[in-house]
This record gives structure tokens, C-alpha cells and sequence, in this order.
């Protein structure tokens, strides 16, 4: 698996340590529009590794970096450059219009 599990416990201390932007994405398993974004976020952390990190929130299991972010509705992805929110995407997205939307914030990463 190329994504990270993150929870309250481990959020903050990942997010520091990461010399590489981390997408975030904060879903649940009842949630069906994160069930079809899901395999599209798995795609773009293979086709990215080394460039990106992604890591998947629970938002159920994980409600208090949920609450600190704002996230009110799922799925909800945010872009993550030193430990700082730099892009939020909300909603089940595919895949050409999420890249869209994240690679101003890579290109620089490259």
C-alpha cells in the first residue's frame, strides 16, 4: 500500500517530518463517493511517488484533526507543503481534474 494511515496520534508528527508535499485524504468507509475517489488517490500515489506522499484519514476513527481542518463534508482533500494547508479539494473529483488542481503546487517540487 503506497498511502499512509494517519490518525490523531500520528497526524502532526508526519506532517512535520515529510520533506515531500502529503495529500490528505480525510474520508470514511460508509461514504460512497470516497469509496470511488479512494482508487484514484492509490493511482496518483504510485504514479507520483518520490514527488508526493499521500495519506488517508478516517474521519470516523480520527474526529479531531477532522474538526481542526474544517472538514464538514467528505470526501475532502487537502495538499499539505511544510506542514501547511496549500490546496483543499472537496468532493469526488476524478482523476484528470484532481491532477489539475495539484500540480501547480508540484510542479515547483520537482
Amino acid at each position: 500500500m503506497s498511502e499512509l494511515v494517519l490518525t490523531d496520534q500520528n497526524f502532526d508528527q508526519v506532517l512535520t517530518e515529510s520533506e515531500l508535499p502529503i495529500l490528505v485524504d480525510f474520508w470514511a468507509p460508509w461514504c460512497g463517493p470516497c469509496r470511488f475517489v479512494g482508487p484514484i488517490i492509490t493511482q496518483i500515489a504510485e504514479e507520483r511517488a518520490g514527488v508526493l506522499r499521500v495519506g488517508k484519514l478516517n474521519v470516523d476513527d480520527s474526529a479531531s484533526t477532522a474538526a481542526k481542518f474544517g472538514i464538514t463534508g467528505i470526501p475532502t482533500l487537502i495538499l499539505f507543503k511544510g506542514g501547511k494547508p496549500v490546496e483543499r479539494i472537496v468532493g469526488a473529483l476524478p482523476k484528470d481534474k484532481l491532477e489539475q488542481q495539484l500540480e501547480p503546487h508540484l510542479a515547483a517540487a520537482k
